[in-house]
């Protein structure tokens, strides 16, 4: 009788000994993660409207994070198509995003358009583009070179179409040749 009443107790306390012995399990805290979701090389995205090529736009690398916003490293080319299926305008930068809540693409950095058609190139450090308006702004300082006569006009801040058919400077400064005819003031 005593075997059979011992071997409970010793088994009673190995187990009570093995927990007391054994290191307690601090909870780890969770750290979610803040990296780049996907990342991809050699992009071309391109963008139609009833079946016609508007858009297309070039670069060497993109980074996609967690709230779908896109980030361009290195390197974009854009060009913007014509009816005729023409490139009209070309822009380059140095780098980008896509701002997916707001819908829009802002290049930095050397950002220069040419308008092929007027022979016109707009230089300045940073730019937006609006799809949804087909629209292209900044608040930065811009020039507007015409590659036939030379001719320059500066400004601070810039409206005008995605095609850079159309422009406006919202603050001109400098010197730019009046069209014939013009009296001053």
């Amino acid at each position: 009788m005593g075997d059979k009443l011992l071997s409970p107790i010793c088994f009673i306390l190995l187990l009570t000994f093995g927990m007391a012995c054994q290191e307690e399990k601090k909870a780890t805290k969770f750290i979610p993660y803040k990296g780049p979701l996907e990342e991809a090389e050699k992009i071309e995205v391109l963008y139609s409207e009833e079946g016609l090529l508007k858009v297309r736009v070039k670069t060497a690398k993109q980074i996609k994070s967690g709230l779908d916003d896109k980030i361009f490293p290195k390197q974009i080319f854009v060009d913007f198509f014509g009816p005729n299926g023409q490139v009209l305008t070309t822009l380059v930068s140095d780098s980008g995003r896509y701002d997916s809540r707001t819908g829009m693409y802002r290049v930095i950095g050397n950002v220069k358009v040419v308008n092929t058609v007027k022979q016109e190139r707009l230089l300045t450090d940073e730019l937006t583009w609006n799809p949804n308006t087909k629209k292209i702004y900044t608040e930065k300082p811009v020039t507007v070179e015409n590659q036939l006569s030379g001719e320059q006009l500066k400004g601070i801040g810039l409206d005008a179409n995605q095609d850079f058919t159309q422009y406006s400077i919202r603050r001109p400064t400098g010197f730019f040749n009046a069209p014939a005819g013009m009296a001053p003031n």
